[in-house]
């Protein structure tokens, strides 16, 4: 998707919770989400999914964050100049980065200081150990199942499962059919067993509902739709899931990440950004252009366009004085 394509969908956003003020509720925090809650209206956040999208950028990543985006799936379905895909892992594509490159590692950095939540579903396990290792804040997979469950490789293994454990972050189960039996057919029973797998590897304060309803082409036999999300309650209680637990799987989970990743944002306000560009000849990649580099694949620093821009501007005025 071209890059200007997401700018079009964040404006999208914001003009339907303008439009339908009644019914959206903008967010872009978890205080936000509450008062969203507690005026019975639909919480608007806005998520990346794709670092494609930022076209290897820190400053793209940054204005994507300033505009309302408050997460970043850190791959789709190729591999980026900066991060492998979960195709890796299937052996269909070949690793291009060793998970993160160093450029990865930045970003993951960045992330933290924004106080963006990173996103870990579509990238293989070397990446989710690495991000797992080395971030500040917890992370979350918006729309991933449990691969203990069913063996596909977008599903999250449990030694990661103990590991988000560990670091405070989440799993989100997916409700792809082929997510949840590895078939084309599922039950909402089969997805019920994803979230009973993760409770009984991380703990109930791990798992969140993650349908992809937008995203996938099959669904569960009784979650067909988000008007269905009851009978999943209804299901997991039957289960012996308690009101808690279910209410934390709802909602509360995510909202306690995000409020440790705005805590974490906030001890490093002091930060300055990274504006250290990703090397060209790393670029060279169908997931990123070059738009913003010379022909010659020199990069200037930021002083040689200050000096540039301050010569234009001194020479602009010596001609019109």
């Amino acid at each position: 998707m071209k890059m200007s394509n997401y700018y079009y969908y964040i404006d999208v956003v914001h003009r339907m919770c303008w439009k339908y003020p009644e019914t959206f509720h903008y967010a872009t925090s978890s205080q936000d989400i509450e008062e969203a809650f507690r005026l019975k209206k639909v919480a608007s956040l806005i998520g990346v999914e794709g670092g494609h999208s930022i076209d290897s950028s820190l400053g793209t990543l940054r204005t994507m964050y300033y505009l309302g985006a408050r997460y970043l799936t850190l791959t789709h379905s190729c591999n980026t100049p900066w991060a492998d895909n979960w195709l890796v892992d299937t052996g269909s594509e070949l690793p291009e980065n060793g998970g993160l490159s160093a450029f990865g590692k930045q970003l993951i950095v960045e992330m933290n200081r924004l106080g963006m939540l990173i996103d870990l579903a579509h990238v293989p396990v070397k990446v989710m150990h690495q991000v797992l290792d080395m971030s500040k804040a917890p992370v979350i997979f918006s729309h991933s199942s449990a691969y203990a469950v069913c063996q596909h490789k977008r599903n999250v293994p449990d030694d990661v499962l103990a590991k988000v454990n560990q670091t405070e972050g989440i799993v989100m189960v997916n409700f792809y059919n082929d997510y949840v039996t590895c078939s084309k057919t599922a039950t909402l029973s089969d997805v019920a067993d994803h979230f009973d797998h993760i409770k009984k590897m991380g703990g109930a304060g791990i798992i969140g509902f993650g349908g992809d309803y937008d995203g996938v082409t099959r669904l569960p036999e009784g979650l067909e739709n988000v008007s269905k999300y009851p009978h999943l309650v209804a299901e997991l209680l039957r289960r012996g899931w308690t009101d808690d637990e279910v209410e934390a799987a709802l909602a509360k989970n995510l909202l306690r990440v995000m409020k440790k990743v705005e805590e974490v944002r906030d001890s490093l306000a002091s930060t300055l950004p990274d504006d250290l560009p990703i090397p060209y000849e790393d670029v060279k990649n169908p997931c990123r252009t070059s738009y913003g580099y010379p022909d010659s694949g020199a990069v200037h620093s930021l002083s040689t366009l200050t000096l540039l821009l301050a010569l234009a501007l001194q020479a602009f005025m010596t001609i019109t004085a």
